[in-house]
């Protein structure tokens, strides 16, 4: 006989209802707060604060750096895929940390730089302004593409046509970006350049990007400004992926497993504490509190939860191995608190697999998840790294998990074996720009939130109040007993 036999079903969230609280002034939709912890801070450290309680997969169909960018500017987070070569995951990491950029390393040009160079370089970096310096890195001037003509000065040094230091405003040792907006509005300059007190250049502030900051008051960033970004990593060529990952700016990283209850994740963890202890990692997937408690005790400082449920994913029928999220979500968050009360730690909990709807986050978060980990709701998006096609008149983007044969190319994939698929390869439905459908599902989160009178995820955790339905109680909660002529328009959707 086996070891152990539970006898009650694991649960889905499919399954559980919130019941309604009272609802106040202080929950109402304009006062809710949907921030979150990602992962645990050690004292000292910067928090790593969510705005949104969303973030997207590891997987080649989700994750890329449009994702990365679009995905923080709204509060919430991308993990980079390590289904690709080392060295394009860190340029992607790299377009992240460089892209809003409050304060930009810029790409720099030498004085004795003809217009010829100047414009091969433009075109490989796709850069518009480069700052010109000397052999001692001290800044003599900005150089544009309305500076110059590419045939006409082709021979000419940059000197000669940039506009030198003396006519520029520039910014000496700021590092506030209501400093440098004030001194952009007293100028009429596009850019302003952060020298050092001895006029080494240290940074660009465009002004594009503080408008772009002010109209995305809840982007994440780091302390430089900077886009967070985060990245996947597998536990096989991590002491060769982690450290090129690290040069190009990574704050978070994942470890990206079906199974995270391993000794292989022990060790990676165990090293990443050794060698860069100022790098947290999530760890995961376990549906266990056995798997959380041997996670976090090896270095985890967060915590993926769930395994088979995901909409293209097959383990469960593969290998039989896997649970209810729900079920999963509740019985992990007893342990995280648990180990909170005797450590005083809090580790965070992302609930993974098989979430696609703002009912689905809901339910996910009532139950103590900190937030949600999600790939086709994300898949949709016009983000995400794959291309629009059109069967049946409908436009579709491709969607395959990582288990899925197309993913399994890569040698150093999750799935660590050959012999079977754990993941499909399918279509989802076309939905548009990530932020247009963000904020319906953020919408509806803080609809239900005020319901049931939290207006923090932490009081959502403290006061919800579930309950499990039928499957009858399940279909009356639906659309029933009417005609729809065009329900695809109906306001039953996937947000």
């Amino acid at each position: 006989m086996a070891k152990k036999i539970i006898w009650e079903p694991s649960r889905t969230l499919h399954e559980f209802r919130l019941l309604p609280g009272l609802t106040t002034p202080e929950c109402v939709h304009e006062q809710i707060s949907l921030k979150t912890p990602l992962v645990y801070t050690k004292e000292g450290e910067r928090p790593f604060i969510l705005n949104t309680p969303l973030i997207s997969a590891a997987m080649q169909s989700v994750s890329g750096e449009r994702m990365g960018i679009a995905l923080a500017r709204e509060g919430g987070l991308a993990f980079v895929y390590c289904s690709q070569a080392i060295e394009s995951q860190a340029a992607m990491i790299k377009t992240i940390k460089n892209h809003k950029a409050g304060f930009v390393v810029p790409r720099t040009v030498h004085r004795g730089a003809t217009i010829h160079e100047l414009y091969q370089l433009s075109q490989e970096h796709q850069c518009s302004i480069f700052p010109v310096i000397d052999d001692n890195g001290l800044f003599l001037g900005l150089i544009t593409k309305n500076d110059y003509d590419r045939k006409k000065h082709a021979t000419m040094h940059v000197t000669e046509r940039m506009i030198p230091r003396e006519q520029l405003e520039v910014g000496i040792e700021v590092t506030d970006l209501k400093t440098a907006n004030n001194l952009l509005v007293e100028t009429h300059q596009s850019v302003l350049p952060i020298v050092d007190k001895n006029n080494r250049l240290l940074y660009l502030v465009f002004r594009k990007d503080l408008r772009g900051h002010l109209g995305r008051p809840n982007e994440v960033v780091d302390s430089k400004k900077r886009l967070l970004s985060a990245a996947a990593i597998n536990t096989h060529d991590y002491k060769e992926r982690v450290p090129a990952l690290v040069e190009a700016g990574v704050d978070v990283l994942a470890l990206d497993s079906s199974d995270g209850f391993s000794f292989y994740q022990k060790e990676t963890l165990e090293w990443m504490t050794s060698n860069y202890p100022d790098i947290p990692v999530i760890g995961g997937n376990i549906i266990t509190p056995e798997g959380f408690n041997y996670l976090v005790e090896s270095g985890a400082r967060g915590i993926k939860v769930g395994m088979g449920g995901g909409s293209i994913c097959i383990t469960q029928e593969q290998k039989g191995t896997g649970r209810g999220l729900a079920t999963s979500v509740i019985e992990v968050v007893k342990a995280r608190d648990a180990y909170f009360k005797k450590t005083g730690k809090y580790i965070p909990v992302w609930a993974d697999g098989g979430i696609g709807t703002a009912k689905e986050i809901t339910i996910a978060l009532a139950l103590g998840a900190d937030g949600v980990m999600m790939g086709r709701y994300f898949a949709r998006m016009d983000e995400s790294p794959t291309e629009k096609v059109t069967l049946n008149n409908r436009v579709m983007k491709p969607y395959w998990g990582e288990g899925a044969a197309r993913a399994r190319e890569w040698k150093n994939n999750r799935y660590h074996q050959s012999k079977f698929v754990e993941g499909v390869e399918g279509f989802v439905e076309y939905a548009g720009k990530l932020k247009e459908n963000l904020d319906e599902t953020l919408a509806k989160i803080r609809s239900s939130m005020s319901s049931c009178g939290c207006g923090t995820i932490q009081e959502f955790h403290e006061k919800a109040e579930l309950e499990i339905v039928s499957a009858l109680s399940i279909r009356e909660g639906m659309v029933h007993d009417v005609y729809l002529p065009n329900p695809e328009n109906s306001a039953y959707n996937y947000n």
